[in-house]
């Protein structure tokens, strides 16, 4: 295993983030650090300022720390908007290195923008979108279909630019945010390529700014998970927030839940792009992205194949990351999902269940040992928990929910209808049933690899009036699991409402 930490320094803030690296090029977040150095302040002459030159590099210095700490193998330094515009770039750099040790790569407009597309088409299952990412120098759109990219606009302004134009102690905080929400339509309309954005291209939002929004939200809204990848915002709800924002001033701002105070002074900046953004498209949703230029930069660098086309199966690269952190047997995991698809298809003309819920089966089989790593007792307990808090990449928050309960009935066969309560804005009464049925596909697929041997390679069934007759291809000794999926038979009746027999 190799540990690689990444520093991003950028107008706003220098971010560190420290990822373990494992075998087939799939890597895991194992620490963070972060600090506001606002390189984007810069002087009349586009010179950084050797105020946030000082902070800059006593920042450095701490992660440089951090990462002897942590045992770091490689560290990869980039830089964007701030220090690439700066008119003592070399100097600074040069200050940096020999301060710190530590060498930067000054990434290109181009290079950043494709950086930030990287990050969310290789970890987001969407098919079209338009991805802007709001940084404190700049702002970057990037518009993709069929997961090529079309079109990319970086404008020179981001958040912190923003707030240095328009921010006026002698104008109220609203008309500033009105001014820049006015100042930033005038500069999407000169942009030809977005009167023609295909309808069903969905708006994916990127950066400090969209996390801090998704968590302002989702504590408005009290959303039981806590996840910012993949969280959908509608425009009402944004709304809500955008006017709420507008009108207070940076002590007010400070003190709302979920808005990082070190960003405080500068969201209202970030706002005003948004908010210009939905109206001048049109858009009633949007979507967080918790990956963007880091995640680009690693899954480049790790998963070379990347740097000519996106992975393929962005959930199935997601759980195989994930099991491999847990150290869980990866053949049985892909065996158990194996035979859940099967019996799925199988058992269809009973549960009429769409082809969406094998999303759900592939994340409850391929993770259901993954508790057993914590403790073997109540380990569906603990998978549930895992699977809820697993942050994994290409599936809604709907199916990782569903994918929880279904582990979680898998071993006590009934919903815990208290928590069921908590995610009723998620799921529909509709899903308990789903999720009952489910969890004995679950329980049958387990029971046919038992001895994690893969001894049963096919299965067929036959529905014949009130009974399933389960026909199994076996390849050498399958006792053990003829004899746990007959265990599961009474519970097969009891949700499928048929006799089961084995053959």
């Amino acid at each position: 295993m190799e540990r690689i930490g990444l520093i991003d320094l950028g107008s706003n803030t220098a971010r560190l983030v420290i990822y373990d690296v494992l075998e087939g090029g799939y890597f895991i977040v194992s620490g963070e650090a972060h600090e506001v150095v606002r390189l984007g302040e810069t002087e009349e002459d586009g010179s950084l300022k050797q105020t946030r030159i000082l902070q800059a590099i006593s920042t450095l210095k701490s992660f440089k720390q951090i990462c002897a700490v942590h045992n770091v193998d490689k560290i990869i330094a980039i830089a964007t908007a701030a220090v690439r515009r700066a008119s003592n770039q070399k100097i600074f750099l040069s200050e940096v290195f020999n301060a710190t040790g530590i060498r930067f790569t000054i990434v290109s407009e181009e290079e950043e923008a494709n950086y930030v597309y990287q990050g969310v088409i290789n970890s987001m299952e969407i098919p079209r979108g338009i991805i802007v990412e709001i940084g404190g120098g700049s702002t970057k759109l990037v518009y993709y279909n069929r997961r090529t990219i079309l079109h990319t606009k970086i404008f020179e302004f981001g958040a912190v630019t923003l707030s240095n134009m328009f921010l006026s102690p002698d104008k109220k905080p609203e008309e500033c945010a009105d001014a820049m929400a006015d100042y930033v339509t005038e500069q999407l309309k000169q942009v030809e390529w977005l009167k023609e954005l295909d309808p069903d291209a969905q708006f994916i939002g990127v950066g400090g700014s969209f996390r801090n929004l998704a968590r302002i939200i989702r504590k408005v809204k009290k959303y039981p998970l806590d996840m910012v990848h993949n969280y959908n915002m509608d425009v009402e709800s944004f709304n809500y927030v955008y006017n709420m924002i507008r009108t207070l001033d940076i002590d007010k701002k400070r003190k709302i839940k979920g808005l990082s105070s070190a960003r405080a002074d500068v969201f209202h900046a970030a706002l005003a792009f948004i908010k210009a953004f939905v109206d001048y498209m049109g858009f009633t949703n949007i979507i967080s992205s918790g990956c963007g230029l880091r995640e680009g930069v690693m899954f480049n660098g790790q998963v070379p194949q990347t740097l000519e086309k996106p992975i393929s199966d962005v959930l199935g690269h997601s759980l195989r990351g994930m099991l491999r952190h847990m150290d869980v047997n990866e053949q049985h995991a892909e065996q158990t999902f194996n035979l859940c698809v099967q019996l799925f298809k199988q058992l269809r003309v009973l549960h009429k269940f769409p082809r969406q819920y094998v999303r759900v089966l592939r994340v409850a089989s391929m993770m259901h040992d993954c508790g057993a790593k914590f403790k073997y007792y109540n380990q569906a307990k603990h998978t549930a928990y895992m699977i809820l808090n697993s942050n994994l990449y290409g599936i809604s928050h709907r199916d990782i929910v569903l994918a929880a309960f279904v582990t979680d009935v898998y071993n006590k066969e009934e919903v815990n209808y208290t928590e069921w309560a908590k995610y009723n804005c998620i799921l529909s009464p509709e899903d308990v049933e789903a999720v009952k049925k489910l969890a004995v596909i679950l329980r049958l697929a387990k029971a046919f690899d038992i001895s994690m041997s893969g001894a049963v390679t096919e299965i067929s069934c036959d529905v014949l009036g009130d009974s399933v007759i389960m026909k199994t291809e076996i390849q050498g000794d399958a006792n053990l699991e003829m004899k746990a999926g007959n265990a599961v038979a009474l519970d097969f009746k009891k949700v499928f409402k048929k006799n089961l027999e084995i053959l």
